[in-house]
């Protein structure tokens, strides 16, 4: 599994402290199953997915590439996740086109060569 980090990563009240923890595992695909990752959807027809840590270890992800955009305590916490994304995309732009916008703040962050 391929795994690229948002810039500006979205991480859940109670991971921040674990927030490189948390990575190092994800990119060793360690994660425990109480960690919930979202990320691009790999289809045009959502925006965003998300996944326990448990689901990524299968066979299935195992030649996926993953833009992750959010770490998430559980089910609930990755909701909120997807929420304070929406809310904060449809603030800043007046549309609903996450995609978008972080591919778009992506480049942008990039292309400083941060």
């Amino acid at each position: 599994m391929q795994v690229k980090f948002y810039c500006d990563l979205y991480v859940s009240e109670c991971w921040r402290e674990k927030k490189g923890k948390i990575i190092k595992k994800l990119k060793e695909n360690r994660l425990a199953p109480e960690v919930y990752v979202v990320t691009l959807s790999q289809g045009s027809q959502n925006q965003l997915e998300f996944f326990s840590g448990i689901l990524l270890k299968r066979h299935v992800f195992k030649n996926t590439e993953l833009f992750v955009v959010g770490l998430a305590a559980g089910y609930d916490e990755a909701l909120s996740v997807i929420k304070t994304i929406t809310e904060q995309v449809y603030h800043e732009t007046a549309d609903a086109d996450i995609r978008q916008f972080i591919l778009k703040r992506q480049e942008e962050y990039e292309k400083a060569g941060r």
